[in-house]
């Protein structure tokens, strides 16, 4: 009786060209007013099928640890992976470009009626339903860590969430801790 296969590792998805990588990162940018994680991860793993989720969330971690915002080196990250230096220049733009320009008009429309009551009850609804994509992104990345029998991936998670949430102390403490600790559990574990 042999092993059954290993799931793939790839997407089964074509490698997207520079306008596809451009158009896919601006309307992920553009979608997401208020953060972005949910529409990339929707955009790279679920609609696009360019990335895994363990490839999703192992690219996101490693933008976590990178100085800057997360997103935006994702999208350098993943640029660069599937088509180079031009595909990271490309997916940054994408990125940035278009939100940049909407972002700099809804700036002078608020500075000439921000303090309009209506506008002020509008900005909480839409800043509640930002905390629900979140949430909703976060329970979607956990899910291949609750894959591990030995529910080593969810520890450590507690132990970040327990160290910098509750015993508040410093991320780079949390990170020269944990860090180390994850690393040699992964090298014992191949």
């Amino acid at each position: 009786m042999s092993a059954p296969a290993p799931p793939p590792s790839a997407p089964v998805a074509a490698v997207p060209s520079l306008l596809e990588l451009f158009v896919a990162f601006a309307l992920v940018a553009l979608y997401g007013f208020g953060g972005v994680l949910a529409w990339s991860r929707r955009m790279l793993v679920e609609e696009r099928k360019w990335m895994t989720s363990e490839e999703f969330n192992d690219a996101y971690a490693l933008c976590q640890f990178l100085p800057g915002p997360n997103i935006v080196n994702l999208s350098v990250v993943f640029g660069r992976r599937i088509r180079g230096a031009s595909g990271a220049a490309v997916a940054l733009a994408g990125l940035v470009g278009p939100p940049f320009v909407v972002v700099s008009v809804i700036a002078l429309v608020y500075a000439r009626f921000g303090e309009v009551p209506a506008l002020q009850r509008m900005l909480s609804g839409v800043s509640a339903a930002a905390v629900g994509l979140v949430l909703g992104t976060g329970a979607k990345m956990a899910r291949p860590l609750l894959a591990d029998r030995y529910f080593i991936a969810p520890s450590i998670a507690l132990a970040t969430f327990a160290i910098v949430g509750l015993m508040r102390w410093p991320l780079y403490w949390a990170l020269a801790v944990l860090v180390p600790l994850s690393i040699a559990i992964a090298v014992v574990r191949r």
